[in-house]
């Protein structure tokens, strides 16, 4: 039994000394006797070790911990406090809570301390012990702790504490419990500074509440004895951003600078992206020029803002400009920053420059990433012209040690299927299903695609079958591409089990379903079924776009012929769905098969009008018909 408390003890990496190893044959006497002072030494001995000028500071007994880790709380413990006269006082408690014996420990010490006489816990102790339990996690006692400390007569709790509490309440996800706890406080004539409404407000944002924070703003304003500071700005500002509440977010912008506070680059960067997001190009360039006059530098996240927003809005030679300036201005790129030059670069047919930046991330230190080569694969494809090159990045992505991630692969199958690859996007779908992945919808979304466009049903059906059995279900843009393949292949049965199947495995139909199904309907004359489904679909709150329309008035102009086209035409007009040029190609076609060329000719001058370009498809039939006009009219002549 010795032996193997031995083993224990050396296990816990604690001292094995025979006193201690022997714990269980020891006697309470014996016990004493090991805390007991060591024997005086001489003056002279104490003279050689003690420096002349020791400082007199106090310092929890090693030996007490040693006995709490061992021990833990208990009789011996406590009999150990005695025999080294450990004065049991705030100081006291606080250390305890500092060493690292289970947190369990720390709480039974903490209630028996709470029962001695002549001692009672304060705001110090009750805080040092819910620092302890936040650490471990164990929030439903952390509550109860700080209720416990807030019901407290004596504890007075200070501005930086209901601040730290707040900030240990909302990491707990405890967000009710804050505010109420915030309030109920305050209530006690603490009144909270600018860092305990920070803690509210930020706790507040990263759940969300956009709302709230304004609220709790403007009663920080109106209370007349706390102001917002830089912090306060900023986090009030980040949510009006979120909200894409441009005015208020520029009026606090201008309140913070007639407060005599410098915006930081954060908030400059914060506000950019809004107005890009608004649409707004103008007023965020403006913003960049202001935060540069304001002597406020901009950093690599402000640039990474700017050049993805130019070049949404397609004005990619000035990103490309502010990425080579941000580099003469010292700031240096990082990886985000230049996959997005590089993606734009390549949407803009540029994969030269973007080539060229590619080369260009080695010098600048700036390692490429997974995302960059997915970006330049996928640029490649897009080009068309150049994507032969594919397989030579694919593998020089794999020598330079990066791993291809899902989204690779997926970018990969999708791009082979386009160029007609079939046989190579197959052999990437199993070597991602080698690779452990789990099977991705869009890439089967295009492998599927592509089948149905060969007429190859039966391999599409499979691989159908093959992606409901391996993830126990399918998305609802795959069930739609199944459904327009069947529809077109004549299979109009098939194509209706499928769109109730969705319904049924509770997979809810997106407007591709509704419009596969539609266009089904519609191209077998089943015009009435077509839009009891269109009217079925805005039932169940699904919008129909102008795709939607369009599959209608198709249908309409085959089936109703060029009047019912064009009365449809007139309401789309109306409506909040405006007609689009494939809408009016659609009721041209149909009004040049009619041989109403008048009626074509009007709606020529319209489309001109509206800046649309006539199909060459709808041209091609328009002079057919005219020709066949003619030739009937020579055959009556003759």
């Amino acid at each position: 039994m010795a032996r193997r408390g031995v083993q224990l003890l050396v296990a816990r990496g604690i001292s094995s000394s025979p006193c201690l190893s022997r714990r269980i044959k020891q006697t309470e006497s014996e016990i004493v006797r090991m805390f007991h002072p060591p024997v005086r030494q001489s003056e002279e001995a104490i003279a050689t070790t003690v420096p002349r000028y020791a400082h007199s500071v106090r310092v929890l007994d090693e030996r007490f911990i040693r006995i709490l880790k061992i021990f833990k709380w208990g009789p011996d413990a406590e009999k150990a406090l005695e025999v080294l006269m450990l004065r049991v006082d705030h100081w006291l408690v606080r250390e305890v809570m500092k060493t690292d014996i289970g947190v369990n420990v720390k709480m039974q010490f903490f209630r028996w301390a709470a029962k001695r006489r002549n001692y009672e816990h304060d705001t110090s102790t009750y805080m040092a012990l819910i620092r302890c339990l936040e650490v471990v996690e164990q929030y439903g006692e952390m509550w109860k702790m700080i209720q416990e400390m807030v019901r407290n007569p004596i504890c007075v709790v200070t501005p930086t504490e209901l601040s730290e509490v707040v900030r240990m309440l909302g990491n707990a996800k405890m967000v009710s419990k804050a505010i109420a706890i915030f309030y109920q406080i305050k209530t006690r004539k603490c009144q909270p500074t600018a860092q305990a409404y920070n803690s509210m407000i930020i706790m507040l944002m990263h759940e969300d509440q956009y709302e709230k924070v304004h609220e709790l703003y403007n009663e920080m304003s109106t209370e007349g004895h706390c102001f917002p500071d830089t912090m306060t700005y900023s986090a009030l500002i980040c949510a009006f951003c979120k909200l894409s509440r441009s005015d208020s977010a520029i009026q606090l912008l201008n309140e913070m600078k007639e407060n005599g506070m410098q915006p930081t680059s954060k908030i400059y960067t914060m506000l950019i992206a809004l107005f890009f997001k608004l649409d707004d190009v103008h007023g965020a360039l403006c913003l960049f020029e202001e935060m540069r006059h304001q002597y406020c530098r901009p950093d690599v996240f402000t640039y990474t803002e700017l050049i993805r927003g130019l070049g949404k809005a397609g004005r990619i030679d000035e990103a490309y400009h502010f990425f080579y300036e941000m580099q003469r201005e010292g700031c240096r790129p990082d990886t985000v920053v230049t996959n997005n030059m590089i993606n734009f670069l390549g949407k803009a047919d540029r994969l030269d420059d973007a080539m060229k930046l590619f080369q260009e991330m080695g010098t600048l230190r700036c390692i490429p990433s997974v995302v960059t080569y997915n970006t330049l694969i996928k640029a490649l494809f897009e080009s068309k012209s150049r994507a032969s090159e594919v397989p030579s990045w694919f593998e020089r992505m794999k020598e330079s040690g990066i791993s291809p991630s899902s989204f690779t692969y997926s970018i990969l199958i999708d791009g082979f299927c386009k160029t007609n690859r079939m046989e190579k996007a197959m052999m990437l779908l199993e070597e991602m299903d080698e690779k452990g992945f789990p099977p991705c919808p869009a890439a089967y979304c295009s492998l599927i695609d592509a089948l149905g466009k060969a007429k190859r049903y039966d391999l599409a059906c499979e691989l159908f079958q093959e992606l409901k059995e391996n993830c126990g279900s399918s998305s609802a843009r795959v069930y739609a591409v199944m459904i327009k393949h069947l529809g077109k292949a004549g299979r109009l049965d098939d194509a209706i089990n499928m769109f109730d199947e969705m319904n049924k495995l509770g997979c809810v139909p997106d407007v591709y379903a509704y419009n596969a199904l539609m266009s089904g309907l519609a191209r077998t004359g089943m015009l009435d079924e077509a839009l009891s489904t269109m009217r079925r679909m805005q039932e169940h709150g699904c919008i129909p776009g102008i795709n939607s329309y369009n599959i209608i008035l198709n249908g309409l102009a085959k089936t109703g012929g060029p009047h019912h086209a064009m009365e449809m035409l007139s309401n789309m007009k109306q409506s909040t769905v405006k007609p689009d040029v494939v809408s009016y190609n659609t009721v041209l076609g149909a009004l040049s098969h009619a041989g109403m060329f008048e009626e074509a000719a009007k709606l020529m001058e319209e489309m001109n009008t509206l800046g649309f370009e006539y199909d060459l498809i709808t041209y091609s039939s328009i002079l057919e018909a005219i020709g066949k006009v003619d030739h009937e009219y020579i055959g009556q002549g003759c």
